[in-house]
């Protein structure tokens, strides 16, 4: 009697499916009833294979799990006795706030209410791209610059998967809507091929609402994703590999590590590499053959990353088949409990987000769902209690209307610039200029700036922009600068000038180590990105902070107001300045302070890791002074850190690149 109160929460509904296949520009068609069994079955799946995979987490790397089925919940279970019912954890939490801003704007939130969704609710527990991009959007940033790959230095990897599940979820039977509002949002925290899961998972969210085959499922994805993309090869291999070894998922997946971790790009060679984890997905759904319980254990004995795999999967499973078909034994773990998970879901990872009862989550999944596929071009008709959805499967997604917020062009006297206001998704707007100057000898048209720059200085403009039926503005502060004298530099001064490598080793560092430079020579090579970029000051351990120095001297005396530090990638444990001066040497060779500095952005007010921004400009001005050695110098920052070696690490700066200026 339970489940049927969980399944028809306040209404009396007939457990109706009506399935229409879709060809060409035929609807679907699904009753409310069955919807909502499908929803339900989504988020108690997802949870189920969430909860059930995090005690297997990075666990299976160099073996993959022992074929001693089913796991159980293990760990798991002593968590959801203690909270008495499910917990959040981040492979739900962020669909759930995301939900949470579908009700407030609307089923199609922007880019920017998203982020101030992240910004408010998201202050602890976020790793690699989720918590890059929540320093950049904490800088001002916004996507699809907080995922791009030349700032958010952990781009490739896993996140965008375990947050996105939701815009499939909402919307059934819409598959190239999904899969392109699955890329807008995968966006949010990552690039390029890395967010291509996504949009294999969210294609296949949507369809799966009526299509059961698991295979027909993995073919929708790869239709949805690019010709010629990386995970479109990879989930190829996968097909190919079960068809070599169908009974033997061990050999599959040591053939799929060997050439996905083993022999992956050092740049790119991680445990959470989001293709990898793909492939490990692919497999498991492979192998499982639609079988609940046994793709669960797949997905965690297959190894890496684990519950991300069993959570998406799981909830997948849950849309085929619905919440009806989903074993008792796994949602209610807990002698006692009649409903799935108690219908608790008790957040213990985010900042004034509420606890929801499960039912209640389901039952504003389905009034999104409702409220999208009606927007969308679909209809709710028919007697309560008897309603039916009616979906239009050819919809479009087009994404809000914004300015996406990045870096600003950097303006040199005498050097052509080519700067894009726009990305891909708002190119096709209208753009205008309505107030303010542009720099001498640079034009504006269509979203681009063009020319070249003649005169030193600040300009502020306004630029509009309109989609024929509204239009909105935004303020841009753009810059000219002069000659960059650090490239004549005679000397690079600072503190650390060689990395200890073996400090470094032992640090709990999570971006490919092909990005760590060995020595500071790389403070005025103009490179900023990219292999042997970014340089560390660590020496020693010593578990304190400590102040550091970066600058130059010349042969002659300089005149100069202007420098630019450019910093690097961030670890969580630090990597940033707690405070910026600037200081240059007198005739007499003394360091003598400059006065009224300013800083533009301002530095973090916080030191708390995720206000910490990866790949930054900050400029810095001051009333010009006349020198032969000029630096900036601050005092660091290190914060306790899980990892035993870590913890005895001294502070340390990370830097790419410092501009000086006359």
């Amino acid at each position: 009697m339970a489940r049927k109160l969980f399944i028809l929460s306040s209404f009396v509904f007939i457990l109706v499916f009506i399935p229409v296949i879709s060809s060409g520009s035929k609807p679907y068609k699904i009753s409310i009833s069955e919807l909502r069994d499908k929803i339900a079955g989504e988020w108690v799946g997802q949870l189920i294979g969430n909860m059930y995979g995090l005690p297997h987490e990075c666990k299976y790397i160099a073996e993959p799990g022992p074929e001693k089925w089913p796991y159980g919940y293990s760990k798991s279970l002593d968590k959801l006795q203690k909270c008495d019912g499910a917990f959040s954890d981040d492979d739900t939490d962020v669909e759930y706030m995301y939900l949470l801003q579908m009700q407030k704007f609307g089923p199609e939130p922007s880019y920017s209410q998203l982020c101030d969704a992240w910004k408010y609710h998201i202050r602890d527990r976020i790793w690699l791209a989720n918590r890059a991009a929540l320093g950049l959007m904490h800088f001002g940033y916004t996507p699809p610059f907080t995922g791009n790959k030349v700032l958010n230095p952990h781009w490739y990897q896993i996140d965008p998967q375990l947050i996105n599940e939701i815009w499939g979820v909402t919307a059934p039977g819409m598959v190239n809507y999904v899969a392109s509002k699955s890329n807008w949002a995968a966006l949010i925290t990552s690039d390029d091929w890395a967010v291509e899961p996504t949009i294999f998972y969210g294609a296949m969210y949507s369809a799966a609402y009526f299509e059961k085959d698991i295979r027909k499922l993995i073919e929708i994805g790869l239709k949805a994703l690019p010709l010629n993309g990386r995970f479109l090869t990879t989930t190829k291999d996968m097909i190919a590999l079960h068809a070599k070894y169908p009974q033997d998922w061990k050999a599959a997946r040591k053939e799929m590590a060997q050439k996905y971790y083993l022999d992956e790009p050092e740049m790119t060679k991680t445990v959470w590499n989001a293709n990898l984890n793909g492939a490990c997905a692919v497999l498991a759904m492979l192998y499982g053959e639609g079988d609940f319980q046994r793709t669960l254990d797949l997905s965690c004995a297959i190894g890496f990353d684990c519950d991300n795999q069993a959570a998406t999967i799981a909830g997948l499973l849950g849309v085929v088949n619905g919440f009806k078909a989903l074993p008792a034994n796994l949602y209610l773990p807990v002698k006692g409990w009649e409903l799935p998970f108690n219908n608790k879901y008790v957040n213990i990872t985010r900042y004034d987000m509420p606890e929801g009862k499960i039912s209640e989550m389901i039952d504003q999944t389905l009034k999104s769902t409702i409220d999208l596929v009606v927007l969308k071009g679909g209809k709710l008709s028919g007697k309560q209690g008897n309603e039916v959805l009616t979906i239009n499967s050819q919809a479009v997604f087009n994404p809000p209307l914004e300015f996406y917020i990045g870096p600003l062009p950097v303006l040199k006297i005498g050097k052509r610039i080519d700067y894009d206001f726009y990305a891909d998704d708002n190119k096709k707007y209208n753009w205008s200029l309505i107030s303010g100057t542009l720099p001498e000898g640079l034009s504006l048209t269509a979203g681009k700036l063009t020319g070249i720059p003649t005169k030193l200085g600040y300009s502020t403009i306004t630029i509009q922009l309109g989609n024929g039926k509204e239009k909105i503005t935004h303020e841009f502060k753009l810059l000219v600068r002069g000659e960059n004298i650090a490239i004549k530099a005679d000397t690079i001064l600072a503190n650390v000038r060689q990395v200890n490598m073996a400090v470094l080793d032992s640090c709990w560092i999570t971006f490919g180590k092909p990005m760590y430079a060995k020595n500071i020579n790389v403070l005025n090579d103009g490179k900023t990105n990219g292999i042997g970029s970014v340089f560390y000051s660590l020496a020693i351990k010593s578990n304190s902070p400590k102040v550091d120095y970066y600058g130059y001297g010349w042969k002659n005396s300089q005149k100069i107001s202007m420098m630019a530090l450019q910093t690097g990638c961030m670890e969580e444990f630090g990597g940033w300045f707690t405070s910026l001066n600037v200081q240059y040497q007198n005739e007499a060779g003394k360091w003598i302070p400059v006065e009224k500095i300013s800083i533009t952005p301002a530095l973090p007010e916080t030191d708390i890791v995720f206000f910490q921004p990866h790949f930054a400009e900050y400029v810095i001005s001051f009333p010009t002074v006349e020198t032969r050695a000029i630096r900036i110098i601050g005092d660091t920052k290190i914060q306790d850190h899980w990892h035993k070696y870590t913890k005895h690490v001294s502070g340390f700066t990370s830097v790419t690149e410092l501009s000086v200026y006359h």
